[in-house]
C-alpha cells in the first residue's frame, strides 16, 4: 500500500434549477460541506464533471461519491456512474419528500419554509450517509470550528476535488487511452526500497496498482511493458538526483 491523500466523500449535487428540488440539493450540500461535515466532504462540479474535468473524475474513481438528485431523472447518480463508478450512496429529493411524508418545497430561488424545512432533512440524511460511507458510523463528527473565532468560520472555503492530489499516469493500451491512477506514488515507494526496474519488480507494481485501478486480465503484459518504460524513466530520474 502506499500513501494517498486522506479519504473523502465527495457530494455531487443536482445541477437542476427548474425545480425547487433542485434547490434543495445544492443548499443541503453546502450546509454539510460547510457546516457538519467539513473535514470529510469535498464537492464535485457537476458540470465540470460531465465535460471532462480530470481532477473531479479522478476523485470520484478513488474516493467514495454521494450524490443528491432532485428528481426521479437522477441525473447526478447517471453521471457519476458513467464517468467513475456507482455512487457509494444516493438521496432523490422527492422520493425522501414522499418517504417521511414532508411538505413538497416550492421557490426556486427563494424557498418557502416547508423548502427549507426539506433542506435540513436532506442535509441530516446526507451528513449521515457520509459517516457510513466513511466507515464513521457511530462516531461523534469531527468539526475543524472548536475553539476558532466566529470571525476565522466564516473564511472558511469548501474544499473542491479538482486539486484531488491523487497522481494520473496515462498510457496507450491495446490501441485505447488509459489512466492509472497512484502509479508515481508506488513508484517512489519501490525506487526508495533501492528496486531497480526488472520484471519482479513490475510484476509487484502492477499488483499493487491494481488495488487502486481495474487491470483486464486479458492485457496485463502490454500493462507491463508500459510500466517498465514508466518506472524505468522514474528511477533514472531519481538516481540522478
Amino acid at each position: 500500500m502506499v500513501d494517498l491523500p486522506e479519504r473523502k466523500a465527495g457530494i455531487v449535487a443536482c445541477s437542476g434549477e427548474e425545480l425547487a428540488e433542485g434547490t434543495v440539493t445544492r443548499l443541503a450540500a453546502l450546509k454539510v460541506l460547510h457546516e457538519l461535515r467539513p473535514n470529510d466532504t469535498v464537492t464535485i462540479c457537476l458540470p465540470l464533471f460531465l465535460a471532462g474535468g480530470e481532477g473531479d473524475r479522478t476523485f470520484a474513481r478513488f474516493h467514495p461519491t454521494i450524490t443528491v438528485d432532485g428528481c426521479d431523472l437522477k441525473c447526478a447518480a447517471r453521471a457519476t456512474e458513467m464517468y467513475s463508478g456507482k455512487p457509494a450512496a444516493s438521496i432523490v429529493v422527492n422520493e425522501l419528500v414522499k418517504e417521511l411524508g414532508l411538505v413538497k418545497p416550492d421557490g426556486r430561488r427563494r424557498l418557502n419554509e416547508a423548502g427549507r424545512r426539506v433542506v435540513e432533512v436532506v442535509a441530516d440524511r446526507l451528513a449521515g450517509l457520509v459517516d457510513k460511507v466513511l466507515g464513521k458510523d457511530g462516531c461523534p463528527p469531527v468539526s475543524d470550528t472548536t475553539d476558532v473565532p466566529a470571525a476565522k468560520q466564516s473564511e472558511r472555503q469548501v474544499t473542491c476535488s479538482c486539486g484531488s492530489g491523487i497522481p494520473v499516469t496515462k498510457f496507450v493500451i491495446d490501441g485505447k487511452p488509459i489512466e492509472m491512477l497512484a502509479l508515481p506514488l508506488i513508484f517512489k515507494k519501490f525506487s526508495e526500497s533501492g528496486r531497480r526496474p526488472d520484471a519482479n519488480v513490475v510484476q509487484e507494481i502492477l499488483e499493487m496498482a491494481k488495488i487502486y485501478n481495474p487491470v483486464p486480465v486479458e492485457s496485463e503484459e502490454n500493462y507491463r511493458k508500459e510500466i517498465l518504460v514508466e518506472y524505468t524513466k522514474f528511477w533514472n530520474q531519481e538516481t540522478k538526483l
